[in-house]
């Protein structure tokens, strides 16, 4: 049900590492949960962030949620099609939906992340 490829935390942030950098977005529960989404407020290039710290909002029909980072780094890619058309995030979360690319500070904590099965489960004790 959710991508093998991808690491995921317990705020329903997924990550996908290409080298030393990683994409993060919502997964498809997550986007699910909110609706329909209006808009996302995300950092700047060269913003750092630290894992468990707030990165951004995203705002959808039925309320405001916080977002949060996975990992520890320095933003160094936005998503700048999502001012545009946010519903991306809805319609395609794994891939046109992507929020930011993060250089990794740290890649051990990608240990702390959660596999597909262990998300998928996760998940199912949420519900």
């Amino acid at each position: 049900m959710y991508p093998t490829d991808l690491r995921y935390d317990k705020e329903h942030e997924w990550v996908r590492v290409e080298g030393d950098a990683a994409y993060i977005g919502i997964s498809d529960f997550a986007q699910d949960q909110l609706g329909e989404v209006v808009y996302v407020d995300l950092p700047s290039v060269g913003d750092a962030l630290a894992a468990g710290e707030t990165f951004g909002e995203i705002e959808s029909v039925k309320s405001v949620s916080e977002l949060f980072a996975p990992l520890s780094g320095a933003v160094v890619e936005v998503n700048n099609e999502l001012d545009k058309s946010p519903e991306m995030i809805n319609s395609d979360p794994y891939g046109a939906g992507w929020m930011i690319k993060v250089a990794l500070a740290d890649p051990s904590q990608l240990d702390d992340l959660m596999s597909a099965g262990d998300y998928e489960s996760f998940v199912a004790n949420e519900a």
